[in-house]
């Protein structure tokens, strides 16, 4: 028998407390991995991831859906009765609940609201996922390039940003988005496309300044670390600093700001298809919620279904980014 093992043993005898040697298949999680295990853990993540799924599998399977609950766009023709408003008379009895129109028919046009409902989702995400890319890109790089450089490029572009910062949207895409279309629709077939590409470049143009300004703020903190002042000693190119050493460490205020941004961009799609500035030639909430309005007191289920949707989407998102700051953040408790 061993030393350590009689000492062990006496230390036993005397009712002492022994300290077990640490056991060899503990091993340690990074920050990624802590991250997911607290998103698994939120009960309010979980539901909001789910409900986002949702709505991205709509928007993705829009065609298939509509084929499956047997639904059209241009579900009929509007009636020739008019009620007491001038407006044509169309739709299922008791504003609908019918198996041929779950949802109704729009009265002004006889398409089915089910499927307007369906590729009303496909055209909000859409638009929100190419303006969050957008705007994402370009906020990443010029907040890099502001926080890097020193001097007279940081002063012009914080100053750059702060007059964006400033300039009202909506008066800004009223008058931008006639200009663009205008453009870029060069025939009658190229409308939509030009439609889409003007209102994913308003929203950029608009929406890239909060992440350029977070950004150069963790910059300019990061940039007098211990690794970048050894890179740049070692002859580094700026690039490569700018990309593979600082842009792996802002991952996690890329992610929250992403998914901050996303409800974001639903909500400004919908306000702007309200107003006229969106795509005309496709299905969109706000166009729906355009032509619901006049028949809120006879027809309520018309106006509902889309307010609905933009609501539960915009909350999951927003409720989900939130879980995902939390997450990253190892000092939140929850």
């Amino acid at each position: 028998m061993s030393l350590t093992n009689v000492g062990v043993g006496a230390a036993e005898t005397a009712g002492l407390d022994v300290p077990v040697a640490a056991d060899k298949n503990i091993h340690g999680r990074s920050p990624t991995q802590i991250a997911f295990d607290r998103l698994r853990k939120d009960k309010v993540a979980v539901v909001s991831f789910v409900l986002v799924v949702f709505f991205v599998l709509v928007a993705v399977f829009a065609p298939l859906l509509t084929r499956a609950f047997g639904v059209e766009v241009d579900g009929g023709d509007p009636s020739e009765d008019l009620d007491i408003f001038a407006f044509p008379i169309i739709g299922p009895p008791d504003n609908a609940f019918t198996w041929d129109a779950p949802l109704g028919l729009a009265p002004s046009s006889g398409d089915d609201n089910l499927a307007e409902w369906f590729y009303g989702a496909r055209t909000s995400l859409e638009v929100a996922a190419a303006a969050t890319i957008g705007s994402t890109v370009l906020g990443i790089v010029i907040g890099l390039v502001a926080g890097f450089s020193r001097g007279w490029l940081d002063r012009i572009i914080t100053f750059v940003i702060d007059v964006f910062l400033s300039f009202p949207f909506l008066l800004g895409a009223l008058a931008l988005a006639p200009i663009l279309v205008n453009r870029f629709a060069t025939d009658a077939a190229a409308l939509d496309k030009a439609q889409f590409v003007s209102l994913v470049l308003i929203l950029t143009f608009f929406g890239w300044m909060y992440l350029a300004r977070l950004i150069r703020g963790e910059v300019l903190s990061l940039r007098e670390r211990e690794f970048i002042q050894a890179a740049r000693a070692i002859g580094v190119p700026t690039r490569a600093i700018l990309f593979k050493e600082l842009l792996p460490n802002l991952v996690a205020p890329i992610v929250v700001s992403i998914s901050l941004g996303l409800p974001a961009y639903v909500t400004a799609e919908a306000g702007l298809a309200y107003l006229g500035i969106g795509l005309t030639g496709r299905p969109s909430w706000g166009q729906t919620i355009n032509r619901a309005s006049p028949y809120f007191e006879s027809y309520p289920l018309y106006l509902w279904a889309p307010v609905v949707g933009i609501m539960v989407l915009v909350v999951a998102l927003n409720l989900l980014g939130d879980s995902i700051r939390d997450a990253l953040d190892p000092k939140t408790r929850r």
